[in-house]
């Protein structure tokens, strides 16, 4: 395997790993960041959403007990399956409006300007939830284990807006989730949940329909990729855990403004030759 192809497969799965929990997005990083390194084609967009799935099993692995223990009870346990229901619930609205117009977002807005717009946007945003949140009432769910169906609706259809590259699936997941009345740790705990069925549908569907695309010697580099996912993923995963226990999120808003900033200066001032 040419040893070029292996360090941008790697760096980018570094990138995933990193990003993919973080509100900050990874799908906005990855295009930026395969931008830079002059990595581009389908092939490359397939790879960029198969090697999610190695951010996906560090999640599974982070949460192996929990994650037995809803699948041995989901025939005899009613909080186990309370819990699948409103995973299937909050995977839905995302699922459906993907599988409608994911070809034109594709087409229109996987480009580094509209992700660095999605970038400045959203971290706005999110400096209006932490102030809002600062002045709230005390979280109505403090688990994931209290939410309703309605709840899981509403955080799904939250999701959806990280359809839109640049957004942030677990930024719009945790911060919609604090809006519509979750904890901090609840609606972390349930984006990193949500990432199993949403990452693994969104591999399979992506890996399925370009496999013509695909053959046996793209194997070594899609793996370093998904290990590299896995590996900053689980490294990710437990630092954000512990971060929010005693810190907000208004450190990833403003570096999502100023990189956003610094993407389009950059873009519009011949500094950096973003390619589409």
């Amino acid at each position: 395997m040419d040893l070029t192809l292996a360090l941008k497969a790697l760096i980018m799965g570094i990138v995933e790993g990193l990003t993919e929990f973080l509100p900050i997005s990874s799908t906005g990083h990855l295009i930026l960041t395969a931008s830079l390194l002059d990595f581009t084609g389908e092939k490359v967009k397939v790879f960029e959403i198969a090697i999610q799935a190695g951010a996906m099993l560090a999640v599974c692995w982070e949460y192996r007990v929990r994650i037995a223990g809803v699948l041995s009870g989901l025939f005899s346990d009613a909080k186990a399956q309370r819990f699948a229901i409103n995973l299937i619930i909050a995977f839905l609205p995302a699922a459906a409006l993907g599988f409608l117009f994911n070809k034109a977002i594709k087409a229109k807005l996987f480009s580094p300007v509209p992700v660095a717009l999605a970038f400045i946007i959203g971290g706005f945003i999110i400096l209006w939830m932490e102030r809002r949140n600062r002045n709230a009432p005390a979280a109505r769910v403090e688990s994931v284990d209290d939410m309703t169906a309605l709840d899981a609706l509403k955080v799904g259809i939250a999701q959806a807006f990280a359809l839109i590259p640049g957004t942030s699936r677990s930024g719009a997941t945790i911060i919609g989730g604090m809006l519509f009345g979750l904890s901090r740790k609840a609606a972390t705990e349930f984006s990193f949940f949500l990432a199993i069925p949403t990452l693994f549908a969104a591999t399979i569907y992506s890996v399925y329909k370009e496999r013509a695309l695909l053959s046996a010697a793209d194997l070594p580099w899609f793996g370093i990729g998904a290990i590299a996912a896995f590996a900053s993923a689980f490294l990710c995963v437990r630092w954000l855990l512990r971060y929010i226990s005693s810190h907000d999120f208004t450190l990833f808003a403003w570096y999502r403004i100023v990189f956003g900033l610094v993407v389009i200066a950059s873009a519009y001032g011949g500094l950096v030759n973003w390619v589409d």
